[in-house]
């Protein structure tokens, strides 16, 4: 061999090591894919960070985040999450509703997922069971949907005169289905009348609501959807102070209340965002999803704005006021 020859591969054999190195400290990317708005999930996104954190991942210093937004339209989710497949993430966090889980399931079936749902993710089939979800999918669920009865009475509690009580959901979301039959039976049993309305776009939502003034509803319920707790925030706010509707939410949280809404009751989004860090982390640790039980957030939040009451004329009890997480005046 000549000397050049030997010199030149010796150096290379001398850079194998660095080679091998460099690969295996190199930085994990985590595909955070998400129906909705960067703006809306700013405080849950901030949330899955902290669970990041307590795991012992930091962005920026042990790891990376690729952070994809569908704005909520659901046919922009299939070529984000083919993005983040072709990148190889290490792990794709799909939240912002089931529908970023579904879609990124049918792009992957090797790279980890986990999931935020507020629905039995058994029976939306993102797993097969809470303890062993086998596949490669695991995540936090918080079973949003079985607090409509408990809405229906706060609302019984603050409005105590009504009678005709109205429920908001997105057809197109699979988590609003069984709610409606849940809600007549619980209506029922307290006396009053359920008026089910539905709605997808910012023009039905108009149209939602001049089918309650047309019902003279007395109270409404809107369901939990992210459509409802972000895009359309502001207008369903506006539209039941301008028709001097109450109205509970059923997703959207502190924000949602500080941005005029009246009350809202349902599960920790910030709670949930950060159990799911956790879980990704845990993954990134080396958990197999397959074997990693999916963590069943029970927080429990109720916001309510005292502004929005009094101009409303309502009077809140002082049990609500007492079992409030915040009261914002």
């Amino acid at each position: 061999m000549r000397r050049r020859a030997f010199i030149s591969l010796l150096g290379g054999a001398a850079a194998w090591p660095l080679a091998v190195s460099a690969q295996q400290s190199a930085m994990p990317v985590i595909g955070f894919l998400n129906g909705q708005s960067a703006q809306a999930y700013a405080p849950a996104v901030a949330s899955f960070r902290r669970g990041l954190n307590e795991a012992g991942y930091v962005e920026g210093q042990n790891v990376a985040i690729e952070y994809r937004w569908a704005e909520g339209r659901v046919d922009r989710l299939p070529p984000l999450a083919a993005d983040l497949v072709r990148r190889q993430v290490a792990v794709i966090a799909a939240t912002g509703g089931n529908n970023s889980a579904l879609v990124a399931m049918q792009a992957t079936s090797t790279i980890p997922i986990v999931f935020t749902s507020s629905a039995n993710p058994i029976e939306r089939g993102l797993v097969a069971s809470i303890n062993r979800p086998g596949g490669n999918v695991t995540g936090v669920s918080w079973f949003g949907a079985e607090l409509g009865p408990k809405r229906l009475e706060v609302l019984r509690q603050l409005v105590p005169n009504a009678t005709i009580v109205a429920l908001l959901i997105n057809p197109n979301n699979p988590e609003s289905v069984r709610q409606p039959a849940e809600l007549q039976d619980a209506a029922r049993a307290i006396g009053l009348q359920l008026v089910v309305l539905t709605a997808t776009t910012t023009g039905e939502i108009d149209t939602a609501f001049t089918a309650m003034v047309q019902n003279r509803v007395d109270a409404l319920i809107v369901a939990s959807d992210p459509v409802f707790a972000s895009l359309a925030r502001e207008q369903i706010i506006g539209l039941a102070a301008h028709h001097a509707i109450p109205t509970i939410y059923a997703s959207g949280g502190r924000e949602l209340v500080l941005a005029g809404g009246l009350i809202n009751y349902g599960n920790s989004l910030v709670d949930a965002y950060r159990r799911a860090g956790i879980q990704t982390g845990r993954i990134l640790k080396g958990a197999k999803p397959s074997e990693l039980p999916v963590d069943q957030a029970t927080k429990f939040e109720l916001y309510i704005n005292l502004k929005t009451a009094k101009s409303l004329g309502l009077t809140v009890p002082p049990h609500l006021l007492i079992a409030a997480d915040e009261v914002i005046e």
